[in-house]
Parts: structure tokens; sequence; C-alpha cells
């Protein structure tokens, strides 16, 4: 077993700062900046050091190699993905070796749009219009048996693991990360009766007869961006992906239990206030005026939503540290799931 240290190469010094930690234990361990070199062998040990986005981009580079892969975080708040801190590493490390962890495998999706390109989803594929505000056409197949034609803002199929993040926002429901199930999730259609459906991960979801004004186009992972012409088929990728989870409970389970949480504190606010917290939550803290402009709120309903968010303790604010007349709002420690963030 070789373990293999990837450093995210978007920050001057990450390495050296990784290097820096591991200084007493890096005996065995190899440290790089890009895995074009790498041969990696069923069972290495992967271990990526950065935010969420790295370690999905990894992962999607990876998925065929049949390697487990230990997320680190160097941010302040611990990613979704992440199972240790960067100063937790060693010890993580140590563990690893004298063999104290367990391999837990995670559905990914295998997504063919127009029976050509190919790409690989850890979280959830997603067809929409290229055009914003545009709705897209389709019809839906499960194993051959077709289910429903749509007319909707779009369409996302999502894994267990993703079920948490862009599907749970749409509508979709929650699935335990080891259950054998994809989720379904039409997105705003026009037809009341097209909800939310769980199928086996074992079935193959074809989306026929795709049409947009403007073209239609597959997010995955809200990383890649593929147009679609026609059609997309989607099933669950082989092999699963491993991670490596260290002796005690599940760092996604827990995270997972924090979003049920905080979906109950949310169900008697109004829209507005769903709105900006999840505004906040992708784009990181932000100022009354910075909020204004990117949720287009009216000044009254953004007044009243913050207020009602800052009386649950789902946002807190303080002056912003250079002008200290504004504040800005920022989800607080005990609320953070674990996306990314930004600083002032």
């Amino acid at each position: 077993m070789e373990i293999i240290v990837k450093v995210s190469g978007r920050s001057i010094g990450v390495r050296r700062e990784v290097e820096e930690v591991l200084k007493d234990r890096l005996q065995g361990v190899k440290v790089c900046e890009s895995l074009d070199d790498v041969r990696l062998e069923k069972g290495d040990v992967l271990v990526v050091v950065g935010d969420d986005r790295d370690i999905l981009q990894t992962l999607h580079t990876v998925s065929d190699r049949e390697v487990r892969v230990l997320a680190v975080s160097r941010e302040a708040t611990r990613g979704f993905l992440s199972q240790v801190m960067l100063d937790e590493l060693p010890s993580a490390l140590e563990r690893i070796e004298k063999g104290q962890f367990m391999t837990e495998s995670l559905t990914a999706l295998r997504v063919t749009i127009d029976d050509q390109n190919l790409a690989i989803a850890v979280n959830e594929a997603a067809l929409f219009s290229q055009i914003s505000a545009t709705l897209v056409e389709y019809s839906l197949y499960v194993d051959g048996e077709l289910l429903w034609r749509d007319l909707a803002d779009g369409l996302i199929v999502s894994t267990p693991l993703g079920s948490s993040g862009y599907s749970l926002s749409a509508g979709g429901p929650l699935i335990h990360h080891a259950a054998k199930a994809l989720a379904i999730v039409p997105v705003n259609s026009i037809d009341m009766t097209r909800r939310p459906l769980i199928v086996s991960d074992q079935s193959a979801i074809s989306v026929e007869s795709v049409s947009s004004r403007g073209g239609a186009e597959v997010i995955v992972d809200g990383l890649l961006r593929v147009p679609v012409e026609e059609s997309l088929t989607i099933k669950a990728y082989e092999p699963p992906i491993k991670f490596i989870r260290l002796n005690g409970p599940s760092p996604i389970f827990s995270k997972i239990e924090k979003k049920i949480h905080l979906a109950e504190e949310l169900l008697d606010t109004p829209p507005s206030a769903k709105l900006i917290l999840k505004t906040i939550e992708y784009e990181g803290p932000l100022t009354y005026s910075q909020l204004l402009k990117k949720t287009m709120l009216p000044e009254r309903t953004l007044r009243h939503a913050l207020n009602i968010l800052v009386s649950k303790r789902l946002l807190a604010r303080r002056p912003l540290t250079r002008d200290a007349r504004q504040k800005i709002y920022y989800i607080p420690e005990s609320n953070r799931i674990g996306e990314p963030k930004t600083t002032e």
C-alpha cells in the first residue's frame, strides 16, 4: 500500500505547508500537486488536501483506479467531504498505516450524453436550459419504461452523497449515504404531479427528447457543463468510490444530521429567508448591500428575512472590518455544514 498526498495547486505555498505538517512523517509518503506522473495501484491511499471542489475534481480523475481516498481540509471549517483537518493528518496517517480505518463505498454516476460524451458525477447530474429562466422539455425513462414527459426548469439525478446538496434545495429527499438508491428530482415542473422519485442504484435512467429554446446542458457536480442535443443516460458507476473512514462515526452522516436539524428550523421561514441562507452558503459572508444585489429581493423583504434568520440564530452579524458602519452576515460555526467559504 502506497500513500500519495495530492495538494491543491491553486494556493501558493500549499505544498510547503503540507510538507511542514508532515515533516516527521515524509518517509514513505509522496507529496505531489498533480497525478499526471503518479502511478496509482488498486488499494493505494490517496490523500487529497483542499476544499470540496478540489476533492471532487480529483475524484473525477481517479474514479476508475480503485484507490482509497482520505479528504483533508485546510480551511477553518471542515469541508463536507473532509475526514480530518490538515493538522490532524500526521496522526491520521499513523492510524492508516496501522490498519485502524474502514473503507466506505459511495455511489457515483456514469453519465453518457448523446451516446458519446462521458462524465463521472459524485454528487449529481443536472439537466437545465443554457438560457436562464427558460424551460426544458424531456421524457424520463427508468429501465426502459416511460415514467413521464415534462416541461420544467430542469431535472436532477442525485447520488445519496449528493442528496444533501443541490437536490435537497430543489425539494428532493435526504438519502442515507450507504443506501443503494438514487434520487430523481424535477425542478419546478409545470405539472404539480411530478414529484421526487427514489429508484434503485441498479436502474438505468434515460432522459430522451430533450429540447429547450437556446439549447440544454448537463451540469456535473457543479464543475462540468456539457451541451446536450437529444438525450442522456445515467447509471451507477462501477467501481464505487472508496472513502477512508477512521474509527468512529461517519463524518458525512453527522453533517447530514445537521442538515436535517437546519431543515426543521427553516420549515416556518419564508422563501426569501431560505434564498438568503442558500446565497450565503455558496458565496460566503455578505453585507446587506451585497445580499440586496445577489438576491434581488425588495429592501423591506430582505430586512424582514434577515431579522428572522438572525433571531433563529441561523445567521449572525458583525461590523465589517473595513467599514464599521456596515454589517456582514455569516453562518455561525455551529450551523456550518462544511461548504467552502470565502472571506471579506
